[in-house]
C-alpha cells in the first residue's frame, strides 16, 4: 500500500530530529544554506578510520582474495604512504584505468587520504577517449592494469603528460613503467594531511551521448551526504514496515558489486554506502555474465545487490535461474536507466523469495541517489522514482521556470549538499547546468499528491512530432510489454512535415517472428496514434549501451 505523505513524514522527522544518528541541520555549502547531517564523518580518510572498528569482519571479496575491515584501513594507509614517496600531493591528479579489483578500491581510498584526486577513467574508451580525459584533467600519475595498456601505449612519454605511470596485474611492466603492485603497501598511521570536505575526491566523466564528456568533479562532502541518505532511506522504510534490507539469518550484510567502479555506482553509491553499514562487498570478475551473478550469490551469501536495469533484466531471463540457492537475498535495487515494468514483475516471479525491490534516480552530477521508490510504493507505481532523500529540495518548473503544479510535468531542479561543485576546467558547462545553486537536470518529471515522482523524459530526448510531445520512455515501457520484445529504445528522426518523427528499434526474443506492423499495432491498441512508431527497425544484437547501461541513442537515430 502507497504509504501517507504524512506517515512518511513523521518517520522522517524522527530519524533525523535533535539527537538521532541522522540528525539534519542547516549550513552554508559554497554559500548556499543547506540541510545535512549534523554527526557525518568530514572526509574519506575519517571515513575508512570509522570503518576499520568493524576489525576482522570481510570487507571486500574477489575470487579468493578476501580483505578484511581492519586489513583494509591498513593498506589503505600504507598505499597512501607509498603514493606520496612518489611525489603525490594533495590536489593532484591521479588516473585509474583498470578493471573492478580490491586493490582499485584500495588505491582510490589511498589517494583521498592526502587529498590527491582520482581521475576514474572509463574502461570502454578508446585510445582517443582516453588521451582527452588524461589532458583534460592534468592527470601527473596513471595506475593501468596491465591488460589494458595496449589502449594508453602510444600516449606515454608525450610532452607535457604523464609523468609516472604504474602497471597492474600479472605481468612485468614494460622498461621505463612502474609496478603497480609496488604501491600497495601496509601501515598502522593514518596519513595526517589536511583535508577539506568539500575537496574533490574524484573526476567522473559524464556518459559522453553526444560530444566530448565532462569531468564531473564529487567532493568527500558530497558522496559522505548521499550514502547516509540512503542508509536513512533503508531505516525510513524499515520503520514503516517495509522488509528490512537486513540478512534474515542474522548474518552481515553482504552486498554484491556488478557496477564498474568508474561510475557512480561504483565507489560511490556502491562500495562507501556498503563502508558505512560495516557490509562485505563482492566483487564480481570480468565481464558482466548472469550466470556468474548467480552463481555469487549463492556462494556468498548475498542480501544486496545494486544493478543496472539491462543487468537486471539478463538474470531474471537466464534459463539457469533455478539451478541456484538464491534464499539469501532479500533486496535489489536498480537505476542509472530506465526499468521496464515488466522486468521487475518477471523479477518478483522468478526468485525463490520475494525480494523487496528499490528504483533510484540519481545522477553523476548528484554523487548518486536523489530518490528512492521501494516496497509498496515501487509495487503500486512501478514506474515512479519515488521520494527525494532528505537533504535534497527539489522543484518542477515549466520551460519559463515558474513551479508548475502536483500532476502537471516540469523540469526537475535540485539543490542539495551533493550537487557537484561543477565540471572540471569547465566554468561556461558549470554555469549552465547550475543556476542559482539549483541543478538543471534536463530530466522531465510529475509529482503526484503523495509525494512521488515520476520521471516521464530527457529534455533533449523528447521528441516533437507535429507539435505534439512525445516522451519516449512511455513508448519503451509499451513496447517492453510485448511477449516477443526483449530490448526496445525510441528515438526522433528528422521530418520534412512533421519536424520529427517517432523511430522504434526493436531487439526480438530468439526464435520470435514479429514484423512492424504487429508492433505498431501493439503501441496503436494502448497509446495515442501520434505515439505510434512511424518506423521501426529490427536488430539482431542486443541495443548499443554506454557503462552507465543507458542507451546510447545517438547511434540508433543515425543507424
Amino acid at each position: 500500500m502507497t504509504i501517507d505523505r504524512t506517515t512518511y513524514e513523521q518517520a522522517l522527522a524522527q530519524l533525523t530530529g535533535p539527537g538521532s544518528p541522522f540528525e539534519l541541520s542547516t549550513g552554508e555549502v559554497r554559500g548556499v544554506a543547506m540541510r545535512n547531517f549534523a554527526l557525518r564523518p568530514r572526509s574519506l580518510r575519517e571515513l575508512v578510520e570509522r570503518a576499520a572498528q568493524h576489525g576482522d569482519a570481510e570487507f571486500l571479496v574477489q575470487g579468493e582474495q578476501r580483505l578484511t575491515y581492519a586489513q583494509f584501513a591498513r593498506r589503505v594507509w600504507g598505499t597512501a604512504a607509498e603514493l606520496r614517496g612518489q611525489g603525490l600531493r594533495h590536489g593532484d591528479r591521479i588516473a585509474i584505468l583498470a578493471y573492478n579489483s580490491v586493490d582499485y578500491v584500495v588505491t582510490v581510498f589511498a589517494c583521498a587520504s592526502v587529498g590527491a584526486i582520482v581521475v576514474a577513467l572509463n574502461g570502454w574508451w578508446t585510445q582517443d577517449e582516453l588521451d582527452y580525459a588524461l589532458r583534460d584533467s592534468g592527470s601527473r600519475m596513471l595506475i593501468v592494469e596491465d591488460r589494458l595498456l595496449a589502449r594508453v601505449r602510444d600516449l606515454i612519454g608525450k610532452p607535457g603528460t604523464l609523468e609516472k605511470v604504474f602497471v597492474t596485474g600479472a605481468s612485468a611492466p614494460p622498461p621505463g613503467l612502474l609496478a603497480g603492485g609496488e604501491l600497495i603497501r601496509e601501515s598502522d598511521e593514518m596519513p595526517r594531511d589536511p583535508i577539506d570536505e568539500d575537496d574533490p575526491f574524484v573526476i567522473l566523466y559524464t556518459s559522453g551521448t553526444t560530444g566530448r564528456p565532462k569531468g564531473c568533479i564529487t567532493t568527500h562532502r558530497g558522496t559522505i551526504t548521499q550514502v547516509m541518505g540512503i542508509l536513512l532511506h533503508g531505516m525510513v522504510s524499515t520503520l514503516l514496515g517495509e522488509p528490512s534490507p537486513l540478512p534474515t539469518d542474522g548474518s552481515r550484510p553482504t552486498s554484491l558489486m556488478t557496477a564498474p567502479l568508474f561510475h557512480v555506482a561504483g565507489i560511490h553509491t556502491g562500495v562507501s554506502t556498503a563502508m558505512s553499514a560495516g557490509a562485505k562487498v563482492v566483487l564480481s570478475e570480468g565481464r558482466f555474465d548472469p550466470e556468474q551473478v548467480l552463481r555469487l550469490i549463492e556462494k556468498e551469501r548475498v542480501s544486496t545487490w545494486s544493478a543496472i536495469p539491462t543487468m537486471l533484466h539478463r538474470v531474471v531471463q537466464s534459463p539457469r535461474l533455478r539451478d541456484y540457492d538464491l534464499s539469501s537475498l532479500v533486496r535489489i535495487s536498480f537505476g542509472g536507466a530506465p526499468t521496464a515494468p515488466e522486468t521487475m514483475m518477471r523479477a518478483r516471479q522468478v526468485f525463490h523469495i520475494a525480494p523487496s525491490l528499490t528504483n533510484g534516480y540519481g545522477m553523476t552530477e548528484t554523487h548518486g541517489i536523489i530518490m528512492l521508490a521501494g516496497g509498496g510504493d515501487l509495487e503500486e507505481n512501478p514506474t515512479s522514482v519515488g521520494r527525494p532523500v532528505a537533504f535534497f529540495d527539489v522543484k518542477l518548473v515549466d520551460s519559463a521556470g515558474r513551479e508548475v503544479a502536483d500532476g502537471e510535468l516540469g523540469e526537475v531542479l535540485l539543490r542539495g549538499p551533493t550537487v557537484t561543485p561543477g565540471y572540471w576546467n569547465r566554468p561556461e558547462a558549470t554555469a549552465e547546468a547550475i543556476r542559482d545553486g539549483w541543478l538543471h537536470t534536463g530530466d522531465i518529471a510529475f509529482r503526484d499528491a503523495n509525494g512521488l515522482y515520476t520521471l516521464v523524459d530527457r529534455i533533449k530526448d523528447m521528441i516533437i512530432r507535429g507539435g505534439e510531445n512525445v516522451y519516449c520512455v512511455e513508448i519503451e515501457n509499451c513496447l517492453m510489454e510485448h511477449p516477443d520484445i526483449d530490448e526496445a529504445a525510441i528515438v526522433g528522426v528528422p521530418d520534412v512535415e512533421l519536424g520529427e518523427i517517432v523511430k522504434a528499434v526493436v531487439q526480438p526474443r530468439p526464435g520470435a517472428t514479429l514484423g512492424a506492423e504487429q508492433v505498431r499495432a501493439h503501441v496503436a491498441a494502448r497509446l495515442a496514434a501520434f505515439k505510434v512508431p512511424d518506423i521501426v527497425a529490427f536488430c539482431d544484437e542486443p541495443l548499443p549501451r554506454n557503462a552507465a547501461g543507458k542507451i546510447v541513442k545517438s547511434q540508433l537515430r543515425a543507424g
